[in-house]
């Protein structure tokens, strides 16, 4: 517990507290060194259903403020978080693992969308609708959904709870959210600044649970909960969009990835070589977006495959408060024991391990960044999200041919490729199966577009102005009678 009195603001984490002096408690450890942190209170499905009360109560006086109110008000949460910049990052490195430059650039990252939709909040514009008859007027308005709820995972524990957060706020919405049992400080902080500039409590309340799949009834199936957004694996999201049937609960569900990363004979290889890095290994590879598998162009795959290494074979695996560190560890010991399990099966497929490929010695839970070669269409580490620092590299000879590969999986959340001929890129950026298309760029995500996958990685978007429509349902008027 000392770290915490070590952070510049303490009291962002007022809500943990020594290990066993809780009835029932999360203990919350670095996944590094396993090292226990602190304890936070493991909330009961009773306190669950009050804070879904309190927050019904909170809505309909949040949503009666006008527009430029709320802007005001999630504008000051932006700069607040900004502020505690440096203590957000420290929280998040030590219960997630990631590198700190990576969780300083997560904060900005999570601020931005707080910015964005603090900005959109002004633009809910409802329409006038030229009328049939000339004693009408057609109109439609822009109202809340009501309350919403969100469960988030534990790879950007800032992220993906602002860039839920912030349009239901922006939209006049409350929003519930329950944070992955592994990284609940993050949002325990981030809900504190978001207190301190003047949004309700009750308005935004953390649930925290060792139990998610009880979380996940109670938010699809009380009556209260108009909208629900998720982001985490293929099958829960199935299992959540099942249980919200029976109420016709709207739902956001950003899923799982199989990204494939494509490297035309006409590429920048430098650049892609770049990209592909940045892609892959950022988060230790455990981001839905990065590329899960890498398709090289014949002509140009010994030459890629030589630079790639190089720079893999360059990088800092171990510690993420470490400021030399580049890999930080995978979450915990399941992460890291299917990841390696992968290789293997890899390997034993007829894959050739060229670097890494193990455990880092004396790294806790990291894995040595990989590079494997050889990998042929039917190998299985191709059909499913690896999750970690391996990169498994094919060759292909045509364009129709690695198109179809990377169409050949039920996932469509991010692909990437890299060429110079503009015909080629918009031919190939029709035709790939995905959500979202990286061109000569590896780091796609942004607050200003939308985000999100088809296929099995999900629906709904968010981001940019369609994450504010996610929040909101348009009311048609239809007035007659008029003069």
């Amino acid at each position: 517990m000392r770290w915490i009195n070590q952070l510049n603001d303490p009291e962002l984490l007022n809500q943990a507290f020594a290990i066993g002096t809780l009835t029932d408690e999360i203990v919350v450890t670095n996944p590094y060194n396993h090292q226990a942190l602190c304890a936070i209170d493991n909330h009961t499905v009773e306190q669950v259903n009050h804070a879904i009360a309190d927050a019904k109560v909170a809505q309909a006086d949040w949503a009666k403020l006008s527009a430029k109110q709320r802007a005001n008000i999630l504008r000051r949460w932006h700069d607040l978080v900004l502020a505690a910049a440096d203590d957000l990052a420290t929280i998040m490195t030590l219960e997630q693992g990631k590198p700190l430059l990576e969780s300083t650039g997560e904060v900005a990252y999570g601020a931005s969308f707080i910015e964005w939709f603090s900005e959109e909040a002004k633009r809910a514009y409802g329409r006038h609708i030229p009328s049939p008859a000339s004693d009408r007027h057609i109109v439609t308005l822009k109202q809340p959904v009501g309350v919403t709820a969100g469960i988030t995972p534990w790879n950007f524990p800032i992220a993906m709870i602002t860039r839920k957060a912030a349009p239901a706020l922006a939209a006049g919405c409350a929003f519930v959210v329950k944070p992955a049992a592994n990284t609940p400080l993050s949002a325990l902080a981030l809900a504190q600044l978001a207190y301190r500039a003047g949004i309700p409590p009750a308005l935004m309340p953390v649930v925290c649970s060792l139990d998610a799949p009880l979380i996940g009834s109670v938010f699809t199936q009380h009556p209260d909960i108009r909208k629900l957004s998720f982001t985490g694996s293929t099958a829960v999201g199935k299992q959540l969009m099942s249980q919200s049937a029976a109420q016709l609960q709207r739902l956001s569900l950003e899923l799982g990835g199989n990204a494939p990363f494509v490297v035309f004979a006409d590429a920048d290889l430098n650049a892609a070589v770049d990209g592909a890095i940045a892609s892959k290994f950022r988060n230790a590879g455990q981001t839905c977006v990065c590329a899960n598998r890498f398709y090289i162009a014949r002509e140009i795959h010994d030459e890629f495959v030589s630079l790639f290494v190089a720079k893999v074979a360059a990088l800092t695996v171990g510690n993420g408060m470490d400021s030399a560190v580049q890999v930080g560890p995978l979450i915990d010991e399941r992460a890291l024991n299917k990841v390696n399990d992968l290789v293997d099966k890899a390997i034993a497929a007829g894959a050739t391990l060229v670097c890494g490929g193990q455990p880092a010695p004396a790294h806790g839970n990291c894995f040595l960044p990989t590079v494997l070669t050889d990998v042929t269409p039917d190998n299985p580490i191709l059909k499913q999200e690896i999750f970690g620092p391996v990169a498994p590299i094919c060759v292909f000879d045509s364009e129709q041919e690695v198109i179809a590969q990377c169409n050949d999986t039920e996932y469509g959340l991010a692909s990437y490729f890299y060429s110079r001929d503009i015909n080629r890129i918009w031919r190939v950026a029709a035709q790939l199966e995905c959500g979202m298309v990286g061109i000569n760029e590896g780091i796609i995500s942004t607050e200003l577009a939308p985000f999100g996958g088809v296929k099995h990685s999900g629906i709904g978007r968010e981001g940019g102005s369609e994450g504010l429509d996610e929040y909101l349902e348009t009311k048609y008027l239809c007035m007659g009678g008029l003069d």
